[in-house]
């Protein structure tokens, strides 16, 4: 992702001609109400139109609105006070103050209030179409610069695509086919294919690379915390929520949004991300105010889809939504020429590999795929001599049982001894306990990186008393 200044200029830049604009419009003249309304909506815009200020509150509630119009003389509650109660909502609200008979400390007070213009009647609409336009472009950076706060800590350094076989490069093909696409991306495959670099390389290659990137994982949380992950929740939402916050689609808004382990989604959360989907409408939990927001989404999964919409565990209408585009990446060990590339890739120039090495790591079957190839590489580079060799010994022990790699003659030295049950343990324990050093106590960051599930990883902390 390039940096903020580029990413609000290339911002400002696409937002020059506005459509669409959610405007709020709040006069109790009829006539001069229904005329503006009618105008902005033949120009594209979504416009609520209200009589009160006690109507615009209701509909603030209900509807999040990048620019509101407001007459200062009102019944019941004036607009100067109206301006300060819907600003005190947040949501990057911009208020055109409107009057029919201007003042001076009516003015600064509107100003002061939070309000980014002050005009007075009568006004061409098309002049105040053009405060409008200019009020949006503020309200959209303001929410890109709030969304870059959050996200810049997400993004992580491209890593390649690494593999010449014919199946890799096919999955290639189809990244540079579907990046130029909006349309959602339905990436397959099984753990450790590196569905997540897939996802990565389809948002760099298309039109949104200078928009945020948001990743998550739906295996990684419960179904309650996953919803408000999403969609964000309101203050007072639920125990611990102490203040609002915005949700990942907020975030993702005007870029993409990756969702792994897309078919964990329980049922409720399906119907949610298929409205998304559908009208990109969204709800914070907590709330009744509905959220527009235009997010590319990309989906992984490690299941099979179309068999779980069958035995009625994932819903059809959304499988086929989300379905569009659809990339497969095909296992380890069904391309097994790709392997020796992927070595000499993670391991460089600083290091070798011992004798039948390489040949033990091209016939094993792999069913943690590229991920744990990159795990056995890094507990080898632990466990090895300052030599810089990586040697049997210094393999995992899985790759090692006889069994999962055909009969080949492997001699030992005397610093290549044969290992113990106990030996085996104390190294394991070892590298468990040094991965999570290395990732600060982090499972999430522990589990990926050693190849296994966070269930795994919780066993293996138990097991070792770490």
């Amino acid at each position: 992702m390039g940096s903020i200044t580029e990413v609000i200029r290339n911002t400002e830049s696409k937002m020059t001609d506005v459509l669409g604009i959610e405007l709020l419009l709040v006069d109790d003249e009829d006539d001069f109400r229904d005329s503006a309304a009618q105008y902005f909506v033949k120009r594209g815009h979504n416009v609520t139109s209200v009589a009160s200020a006690r109507e615009a509150i209701e509909a603030a509630k209900k509807r999040q609105f990048d620019v509101a119009v407001i007459d200062v003389h009102m019944p019941e509650m004036d607009g100067v006070e109206l301006l300060k109660r819907l600003r005190a909502e947040g949501d990057h609200l911009q208020v055109v103050m409107l009057t029919g008979g201007a003042t001076i400390p009516t003015a600064v007070a509107s100003m002061k209030a939070g309000a980014v213009d002050y005009v007075t009647k009568p006004i061409r609409l098309a002049d105040l179409e053009a405060l409008i336009h200019r009020s949006a472009r503020t309200a959209d950076l303001e929410r890109e610069n709030s969304r870059l706060r959050q996200v810049i800590h997400r993004q992580r350094p491209e890593s390649p695509i690494i593999g010449e076989s014919p199946q890799i490069q096919e999955v290639l093909r189809l990244i540079d086919r579907v990046a130029t696409s909006d349309k959602p991306v339905l990436i397959e495959g099984e753990s450790g294919t590196g569905k997540e670099l897939v996802a990565r390389a389809i948002h760099s290659a298309g039109p949104l690379a200078d928009r945020p990137l948001v990743v998550i994982n739906c295996a990684a949380l419960p179904e309650h915390l996953l919803e408000s992950e999403l969609f964000g929740h309101e203050k007072g939402a639920f125990t611990g929520a102490v203040a609002a916050k915005p949700g990942l689609f907020e975030m993702a808004d005007g870029g993409t949004l990756f969702i792994d382990e897309f078919g964990e989604l329980a049922g409720s959360l399906q119907a949610k991300l298929l409205r998304v989907l559908e009208d990109g409408l969204i709800r914070r939990v907590g709330s009744v105010k509905e959220r527009r927001v235009q997010v590319r989404i990309l989906a992984a999964t490690n299941r099979d889809l179309s068999s779980e919409v069958r035995d009625g565990k994932f819903r059809e209408d959304l499988y086929y939504r989300i379905n569009v585009l659809r990339i497969t990446i095909p296992p380890l060990r069904q391309r097994p020429a790709d392997i020796a590339i992927l070595v000499d890739h993670f391991l460089g120039d600083a290091w070798q590999l011992d004798r039948n090495v390489m040949d033990l790591l091209t016939q094993y079957t792999w069913p943690g795929n590229v991920r744990q190839l990159i795990n056995a590489l890094e507990r080898g580079k632990l466990l090895a001599d300052n030599d810089h060799v990586i040697r049997m010994v210094n393999l995992p022990s899985e790759i090692l049982r006889p069994g999962d790699h055909p009969a080949s003659p492997i001699t030992h030295s005397s610093s290549q001894r044969e290992l113990s049950g106990d030996d085996l343990a104390a190294i394991n324990k070892r590298h468990v306990q040094e991965t999570l050093q290395r990732h600060q106590g982090n499972k999430a960051q522990t589990a990926r990186a050693l190849g296994i599930n966070r269930r795994s990883l919780y066993r293996l902390i138990d097991k070792f008393d770490l």
